[in-house]
């Protein structure tokens, strides 16, 4: 193993090469921990500029401030509403760091160092990079930009003001504190705020988020909620199939109650467990240490992968002890009421899990051929084994979720859901295949939105309806890439010398060996 010393210079090095004119092709930028006298710093660098900032603790949140700027300061532009709607979108493909826009950059960034098992620099893709040599996809997610940060965010039903499609968003980390503060749960005292510091009360254990308090009728609280997460949709893409009638019963939610335009920022990496996590903690992955799809375990030099079905079941080992989820929150203010997770390996503190049943060893009814379900578009579910894969499981999801509604599931009978979590994995996969703007894409969505309209009319069934406020969001959105823009900066970074493991595709550690 290199020395300390030979680190050090290898760390630079590989700074040095990731935000070099040659890598601007496929590395948007490079930032790492910097602590300046003590104080948290943080840099980031490209091609084209070099932003070294501060974070600061005031009244329980952070606050940021610029230092220097070498060249241009591409992370001020933040704005969440940008390249939207679809049609701005699709007319502005593959935006360099100079036009792109980073939503709550300073934040996303700084949070990630917060770990222990941080990388020691996180090299963030462009736009138009295709991970052609790595497998991968048409559509891509991971980056810190707003097309890939930028996920659905709708609420509607009981106690949800009906205030059409507004036009502001919110971040991910906002979603359980809204939920909870809707259902009317009860606060913690002495609680942690954003900075860690015990604060109080506050509605989770760690709370980085805050709730939309204002889309709340505070004299009309909801018995139930139950959120519908499309995982990997784009947010521009659901909003112009809605319009156009394609998707009725996700348009039947829009118009009961209110849309947030500019939908829910992911926090950095937009990848899928981390902001899962981030969804049901109300906190980002640096606090609640779900930090990738895989990360380096710094302490017991070994690398954990999360986001795998052999592995999504193993959630609860990872999850910081310091954060609470939204089940164990409701728990902790109605308690006796029941609650479920359906195909969401985020289920700490759920009655129902689908992954806790898997735990158990008991079976949750995979369907064997899903060539002839309802809800399955044939031209692509017979072709494609990532398709077919997804429609199954999410016919699954369908079956367990109608089943509780019902009160009977293979053999158990079950009470009505104070709280339910539905996870769609069809949008993923077909987003990731062949870009949001592609027939795939639409019809996943179509086939989604045919599972949630079976959910809603067995709730419906169930005289539960009129009771209950429904949440839709996404754990991250999905952007085109370029298949002519390709490269990995591993081979690179190895032909200089450079010693270190790439974890999740831009997480670097620095001398520990691949």
């Amino acid at each position: 193993m290199p020395g300390d010393n030979d680190i050090t210079v290898q760390i630079e090095q590989a700074r040095e090469i990731l935000s070099s004119d040659e890598l601007a092709p496929i590395c948007e930028m490079v930032f790492w921990r910097d602590d300046l006298n003590g104080t948290p710093a943080y840099v980031v660098a490209n091609s084209i500029g070099t932003v070294r900032y501060a974070r600061h603790e005031e009244d329980g949140t952070h606050r940021f401030e610029v230092i220097d700027v070498e060249g241009e300061n591409f992370l001020e532009k933040q704005d969440q509403g940008a390249f939207s709607p679809v049609h701005d979108e699709r007319s502005s493909l593959f935006p360099t760091a100079s036009e792109n826009h980073y939503p709550h950059a300073y934040e996303s960034i700084a949070q990630i160092f917060d770990d222990p098992n941080a990388p020691d620099m996180a090299a963030v893709h462009t736009a138009a990079h295709n991970w052609e040599d790595e497998g991968g996809h048409r559509g891509e997610h991971g980056s810190l930009d707003v097309i890939q940060a930028r996920a659905p965010f709708i609420a509607a039903g009981k106690g949800i003001a009906a205030l059409g499609e507004v036009n502001r968003g919110i971040r991910l980390i906002d979603i359980a504190p809204t939920i909870l503060h809707a259902l009317g749960a009860k606060a913690t005292d002495g609680g942690r705020s954003a900075t860690g510091e015990v604060a109080g009360p506050t509605l989770l254990k760690r709370q980085d988020g805050v709730a939309a308090t204002d889309i709340v009728d505070e004299g009309d609280r909801p018995e139930r909620a139950v959120t519908f997460l499309l995982d990997g949709c784009n947010n521009n893409v659901l909003h112009d199939m809605a319009a156009r009638g394609e998707i009725p019963n996700i348009a039947r939610l829009m118009e009961m109650g209110t849309t947030f335009s500019h939908g829910a920022a992911s926090s950095f990496p937009t990848v899928t467990l981390a902001n899962h996590t981030a969804i049901a903690t109300g906190t980002h992955p640096g606090h609640h240490n779900v930090l990738h799809n895989s990360f380096w375990d710094r302490s017991e030099k070994k690398r954990i992968d999360t986001n795998h079905p052999a592995t999504w079941h193993l959630w609860s080992q990872w999850v910081s002890s310091e954060v609470e989820t939204i089940h164990d929150a409701i728990h902790r203010s109605f308690p006796g009421e029941f609650t479920a997770s359906i195909d969401e390996p985020a289920d700490g503190g759920a009655d129902y899990s689908t992954f806790g049943m898997f735990r158990k060893g008991r079976g949750t009814g995979f369907p064997e051929s899903p060539h002839e379900l309802p809800h399955a578009s044939a031209q692509f579910v017979r072709p494609f084994k990532d398709y077919e894969w997804s429609t199954a499981v999410d016919h699954m999801g369908l079956e367990q979720a109608t089943g509780i509604w019902s009160g009977h599931f293979k053999g158990d009978d079950y009470p009505l859901p104070k709280f339910m979590w539905v996870n769609f994995t069809l949008t993923d996969s077909a987003m990731h295949r062949g870009g949001p703007h592609s027939d795939i894409s639409e019809a996943s969505l179509r086939d989604t939105d045919g599972r949630i309209g079976e959910i809603i009319a067995s709730i419906e069934k169930a005289g539960a309806f009129e009771e209950t406020a429904f949440f839709l969001f996404a754990d991250h959105g999905m952007e085109e890439s370029n298949p002519e823009v390709t490269g990995n900066w591993g081979k690179i970074l190895r032909d200089e010398g450079i010693s270190f493991r790439d974890e999740g595709y831009g997480f670097i550690y620095v001398g520990v060996e691949d």
